[in-house]
């Protein structure tokens, strides 16, 4: 540690932060939720958090998607709940999604997606009545959660063929993915540390004769060009969701047209990408605000 120091004062610059991890996230206290719980399906898992400032609106409002390695039991809805109550007090409302995961019955494929989809379909139907402005509606999502918010601004790109396909999605006017995980394929082959080995194949089923490419309606780098606005935001010291995932799929949305930014935050992690008190977040905050303008 002496040598470290010492390295650091003669490059005239301060030690590298060491990034929070998953406990120390799990430390912070989070707000409790306000209601209304707004049920999309029967099972107890399929339901939406709805958060929403004082007044009566319309609400400018982020569709809000948390990660977890797509499973339920890494992680639930209420670690966005920080989150959630930072963008209220800026007056925004947000439509907190809770889904089945790869691990609980009904989750993978195609419910995990389907859940996604029923919730955002909802906001859609019943946003208006329920004060909101859904003609300009963000997604954000963090790790899987991003994978999952940029999947959503594809579905009009899902083939007429494949269990997920909607005649009419609700359209998303721009994306955020914090630590997203957009190449489901990469994915698999990079984060299995993280997320498990077989994660990826639970969550996008088994090839069939009908469904032989099972990543051409999962995968959000299969779905581009998205149309919109997407922010990539990566943690530097991110060991899940690393710089390459992000660049990569900017990349390959940039061959088919999109312009896709990607922001590394210094000093950062994966989870300091959802503590509202971070630079990291402030960032976001700002694509958000951003996006949601007319």
């Amino acid at each position: 540690m002496k040598a470290l120091a010492a390295l650091a004062l003669i490059l005239g610059s301060p030690a590298m932060a060491a990034p929070m991890h998953y406990a120390d996230f799990q430390r912070l206290a989070q707000p409790p939720a306000p209601g209304p719980i707004l049920a999309y399906g029967a099972d107890p898992l399929q339901h939406v958090e709805l958060w929403k400032p004082a007044g009566k609106g319309p609400f400018p409002v982020v569709l809000m998607l948390h990660g977890g390695c797509w499973q339920t039991a890494v992680a639930r809805a209420d670690i966005m709940h920080l989150l959630a109550a930072d963008l209220v007090k800026r007056g925004i409302a947000v439509w907190n999604v809770e889904y089945r995961g790869v691990d609980v019955p009904g989750g993978g494929y195609p419910g995990t997606f389907a859940d996604v989809a029923a919730a955002a379909d909802m906001l859609g139907r019943d946003g208006p009545k329920l004060g909101l402005d859904t003609k300009h509606v963000v997604a954000i999502g963090h790790s899987a959660g991003g994978h999952l918010a940029l999947w959503l601004a594809g579905r009009h790109n899902i083939a007429r063929t494949s269990a997920l396909w909607s005649a009419h999605p609700l359209p998303i006017a721009g994306v955020v993915s914090a630590g997203g995980l957009p190449d489901l394929a990469q994915a698999k082959a990079d984060a299995t540390e993280a997320c498990g080995v077989d994660t990826v194949d639970r969550l996008v089923g088994p090839a069939t004769a009908r469904h032989w490419d099972v990543y051409a309606d999962t995968s959000a780098v299969a779905l581009v060009p998205l149309g919109i606005p997407q922010h990539m935001v990566v943690g530097a010291q991110d060991p899940i969701a690393p710089l390459p995932f992000s660049e990569s799929y900017r990349k390959a949305a940039a061959a088919r047209g999109d312009a896709v930014t990607v922001s590394r935050i210094p000093d950062s992690g994966h989870f300091e990408l959802i503590t509202p008190t971070t630079a990291a977040w402030q960032a976001q905050v700002g694509m958000i605000e951003a996006m949601l303008k007319p």
